[in-house]
């Protein structure tokens, strides 16, 4: 066996792989091997994303809050709060939703109508609970990306573009990987950080699939009358029926759809853009005067909704870096911090001391397993 030989492969040069290889970088040597012609291009480069400390859940929170402190002390994030809102009927769900936070360091505040109609112009007259999260903010999300994709060149990063992996063999400890154009890798340890095609990967490797499903997420640009302000906060419906949000006058719109999907170059359907607009009519009086612009992207979830970070149990030398659905991109400072730490072998630090690393292990897909062999 022939060649250099990493410490670590990564496949996959999006938010994950970038963060991931930037963090491993510091301690090791690193390849990064992206199918496309240049990394980002599938859902890291068609996130509307924004950091929204309840988005993902209480078991997203621990990643969450320490990415927001490295996210604001370094630029990447414009201030605009986020309103949760509900009818009537659905006091019990606002209820719920503000228990389901209690104690998690999160900032919330019940509004009722009053404080909705001084945020979000325009809503129905039904629509008369709100819950206020102040510190909601976009992400500058191609500068964080490009921040990572400097540290990892940097820091001698080998990356790869149009290395689509067609092969996996590992032999004396080494995994050769081969690429549909005939270049081949090797590397001690390969981290799976494909997004949508997570669980292809560890197909080709041997691993178990852990039912890592991509869903199908559209977002439309619309041209509304009057303009939206520029200080709209991102509003979402407490059910999950739509969200939207200002972007230079226009709104961005979505169903908050999660269409299954096989893994690919996701393309919006016409009938998800018309159920966004049929949503949004039954919420708000804006008038649609054109769709300028639609898109769509992957978000892949593992079937408990949380990441999955770290080895594989049965499968030596392959590690799991996958399964962040949404909040793959407002968490990935202190994700990959956490992911390489466990990789490496290293102690938290103050970025991850408060983060049960167990709580998202691939072991816990295991269990069973472990329990039978143990």
């Amino acid at each position: 066996m022939t060649g250099t030989v990493h410490d670590f492969a990564i496949v996959g040069a999006g938010m994950a792989g970038a963060s991931i290889a930037a963090e491993l970088a510091a301690h090791a040597r690193v390849c990064v091997l992206e199918a496309e012609d240049a990394p980002g291009y599938h859902s890291t480069g068609r996130s509307a994303a924004f950091w929204e400390e309840c988005y993902g859940g209480p078991g997203v929170v621990p990643l969450t809050l320490p990415s927001g402190r490295f996210l604001r002390e370094r630029g990447f994030l414009n201030g605009r709060g986020a309103l949760y809102v509900g009818r009537g009927e659905d006091r019990a769900t606002m209820d719920a939703f503000m228990r389901s936070f209690e104690g998690t360091g999160v900032t919330i505040e019940r509004l009722g109508r009053e404080g909705l109609e001084a945020r979000v112009p325009h809503m129905r007259a039904d629509w008369v609970d709100a819950i206020w999260e102040p510190a909601c903010a976009d992400i500058d999300v191609a500068g964080l990306h490009q921040h990572y994709l400097k540290k990892l060149r940097a820091a001698g990063v080998d990356l790869a573009c149009r290395a689509r992996v067609a092969n996996l063999t590992r032999e004396d400890g080494i995994w050769r990987i081969g690429c549909e154009d005939g270049r081949e890798f090797l590397a001690a340890n390969l981290v799976n950080a494909a997004g949508a095609w997570a669980d292809t990967v560890a197909h080709m490797a041997g691993a178990q699939r852990l039912g890592i499903d991509p869903k199908r997420r559209t977002v439309a640009q619309l041209r509304v009358s009057p303009a939206a302000p520029d200080d709209l906060p991102l509003t979402l419906d407490i059910n999950g029926g739509f969200y939207f949000k200002s972007d230079n006058g226009r709104l961005w719109l979505s169903p908050h759809d999660e269409v299954p999907s096989e893994p690919c170059d996701a393309a919006p359907e016409e009938m998800d853009v018309a159920l966004a607009i049929d949503r949004f009519e039954k919420v708000t009086e804006w008038r649609i005067e054109a769709v300028e612009h639609r898109w769509a992207g992957l978000r892949s979830f593992a079937p408990d909704r949380l990441p999955v970070y770290g080895p594989d149990p049965l499968v030596p030398g392959f590690l799991w870096f996958a399964g962040q659905g949404g909040f793959g991109i407002q968490t990935a400072p202190a994700a990959a911090r956490l992911g390489a730490q466990i990789m490496l072998g290293l102690k938290a630090d103050a970025m991850t001391a408060d983060i049960d690393a167990s709580a998202y292990s691939p072991e816990r897909f295991h269990a069973g397993e472990n329990a039978r062999t143990g």
